[in-house]
C-alpha cells in the first residue's frame, strides 16, 4: 500500500509506519525475554529433581521481572497510538486477556512464594501454580494472536462479533503452537545457562520440542493464507514473495543446525538463537502476511492511528524511554550471565 493507495502524505503516513515498526519490535522483544521464561515454567513441573527445580528458577530469578516491561509498551503503544484498534480488539479480546492476565498473577505469585513455603506440601502447590500459571498465559497468548490473524469482525469502525470468537480452532491451535514454541526457548535457555544431568534433560526435550514446533510452523503457514483472500495475495502475488519465500528455506536452515547443536555436547548457546530465529522468521511472516493490517483484515494501521500531533508527541517520550529500557536489560543480562548449578549463589 503506497501514498497513492492511502491518499495521505508526510508525516500522516509516515508515523503510523514507525510506531508499528516500534510496536512490532517491541512486541517480539517480549516474546524473546518472557517466552523463554513462560517457557521454562511449563517445564517446570516435568522436573522430578527438587534441586533442578531450584536451578532452573536461578536462572531467571534476577531477571524475570523486568521481562514485561515490553508487553507494558507494546499495549500503550496500542492505546496512544493506535486508539481505535485498541477500542475493536479488547472488546473482541477481553475474556482471553483477563484470563492472560489472572495467570500471569498466579505465576509470579507461585514464583514468588514457593521458596518461601516451610512444607514440602505448599511448595509443590506453588510449583504446580507457577506451572499452571505459565502454560495458561501462554496458552491465552497465542489465542489473542490467532485471533488478530483470523479476523475480527468490524461494523461501522467498531467491534461487532461475539466474546467468543476466539474459541474457534485456528486460534486455540495457535494457543498450542506458542505454548509449544515458549517451551522450546525455555528447553534451550536452560541448556545454555546450566549443566550436567539437567542440561542432558533440556537437550532430550528440546529435541522432542523442535519436531512439534517444525510441524505446527508448517500447519500455520498452510493453515494462514486459507483465512483470508488477501492472505493469499500476500503468499503469491509480486513483489511480496520474495519477502515470504526465503522465509521457509531459512527454517529448514535453522532446523538442521539446531539438530547439529543438540547432538553435540559442546553447543550450548546454538539451541536457543535457533530457536528465537524460528520465531523470528515466524513473526516476520505473520507480519509479512498481515501488512497494513492492525487490525486483520480490514482496519489498516492508518485507520486506526491517532492524529499525527499525538503521535509526535509520543515518540519524544519513546525515544527517550526505548534506550533505557534497552541498557538497563542489556546490564541485567550482562551481570547475570553465565551458567548456574546448585553452588550458585541465591538471587531469589
Amino acid at each position: 500500500m503506497d501514498l497513492a493507495t492511502t491518499g495521505l502524505t508526510g508525516a500522516a503516513y509516515w508515523l503510523p509506519i514507525v510506531w508499528a515498526v516500534l510496536a512490532a519490535a517491541a512486541i517480539f522483544i517480549y516474546i524473546v525475554l518472557d517466552g523463554f521464561d513462560l517457557g521454562l515454567g511449563m517445564l517446570f513441573l516435568a522436573e522430578p529433581d527438587k534441586k533442578h527445580r531450584n536451578i532452573m528458577i536461578q536462572t531467571v530469578a534476577p531477571v524475570w521481572d523486568g521481562n514485561e516491561t515490553w508487553m507494558i509498551f507494546g499495549g500503550a503503544a496500542l492505546y496512544g497510538v493506535f486508539p481505535n484498534a485498541y477500542a475493536t480488539i479488547l472488546p473482541a479480546l477481553y475474556l482471553p486477556v483477563l484470563i492472560m492476565l489472572f495467570a500471569l498473577i498466579l505465576r509470579g505469585v507461585g514464583f514468588e512464594f514457593r521458596s518461601r513455603m516451610h512444607t514440602e506440601q505448599t511448595r509443590n502447590l506453588w510449583d504446580i501454580g507457577f506451572c499452571l500459571g505459565s502454560f495458561v498465559a501462554t496458552f491465552m497468548q497465542g489465542i489473542i494472536l490467532g485471533t488478530l490473524i483470523s479476523g475480527i469482525k468490524i461494523e461501522n469502525n467498531a467491534f461487532a462479533g461475539s466474546s467468543f470468537d476466539w474459541l474457534a480452532p485456528f486460534p486455540l491451535f495457535c494457543g498450542l503452537a506458542v505454548a509449544c514454541g515458549y517451551a522450546l526457548l525455555g528447553a534451550t535457555w536452560l541448556i545454555w545457562r546450566t549443566e550436567s544431568d539437567l542440561q542432558a534433560t533440556m537437550r532430550r526435550w528440546a529435541g522432542f520440542l523442535s519436531l512439534a514446533m517444525l510441524g505446527m510452523i508448517a500447519a500455520v503457514s498452510v493453515w494462514t493464507p486459507a483465512l483470508h483472500a488477501t492472505y493469499m495475495q500476500n503468499w503469491t502475488t509480486w513483489p511480496r514473495i520474495l519477502y515470504v519465500a526465503p522465509v521457509p528455506v531459512a527454517v529448514i536452515t535453522l532446523a538442521l543446525v539446531m539438530f547439529q547443536a543438540l547432538r553435540g555436547k559442546t553447543s550450548r548457546r546454538i539451541p536457543f538463537f535457533c530457536a528465537l530465529g524460528w520465531f523470528f522468521l515466524a513473526f516476520s511472516g505473520l507480519g509479512i502476511n498481515i501488512w497494513p493490517y492492525i487490525v486483520p483484515p480490514s482496519m489498516t494501521i492508518w485507520q486506526a492511528s491517532a492524529p499525527p500531533a499525538s503521535q509526535t508527541f509520543l515518540l519524544v517520550g519513546a525515544a527517550v524511554l526505548l534506550p533505557l529500557i534497552l541498557s538497563y536489560t542489556a546490564f541485567a543480562y550482562h551481570v547475570f550471565r553465565g551458567t548456574v548449578n546448585e553452588h550458585s549463589e541465591s538471587y531469589h
